[in-house]
């Protein structure tokens, strides 16, 4: 996915970054663009700020995705995805977020249009997604962002 390759540009990090390294670069990131080191002026305040905002949302989103944090919530990702029924589900620009029974919600990223149609037409969406979709793609839980934030 675009979004995760430029965010891992922006933070110059590779996919098998782990999480300690991803916390380094992006503290040593916020160090160079903090929005108070350019209080003399404020059209690179405002620069900075922005900066600052983008590097904030990248380090986010990739430690949601990080396989440490993945690891962290595998038990819970797998009692979801074994034994809670599918609610709902959308599909945008490759990104399926999947809403569970249980309440929670999936993200999963570079999904083709064409597995998206067949999860669409499946006799059984939920068991499709057990064996094309849950292991296959990364993914990031929606509830984690909601209850950090």
């Amino acid at each position: 996915m675009k979004k995760i390759t430029d965010y891992r540009k922006l933070l110059e990090v590779d996919k098998d970054a782990e999480l300690q390294e991803l916390k380094t670069v992006y503290r040593s990131l916020m160090k160079t663009w903090h929005p108070d080191k350019f209080h003399d002026n404020a059209e690179e305040k405002l620069a900075a700020e922005e900066k600052s905002k983008t590097i904030i949302e990248a380090y986010h989103f990739l430690v949601s995705i990080a396989p440490e944090t993945l690891n962290q919530t595998a038990s819970e990702y797998n009692q979801t995805t074994a034994n809670s029924g599918i609610l709902d589900f959308e599909y945008k620009a490759q990104v399926l977020k999947i809403y569970f029974a249980d309440g929670n919600t999936y993200e999963y990223f570079d999904v083709p249009k064409e597995v998206y149609r067949k999860l669409v037409n499946a006799d059984s969406p939920g068991r499709f997604a057990r064996r094309h979709i849950f292991n296959a793609y990364v993914y990031r839980s929606l509830n984690k962002l909601v209850a950090t934030a």
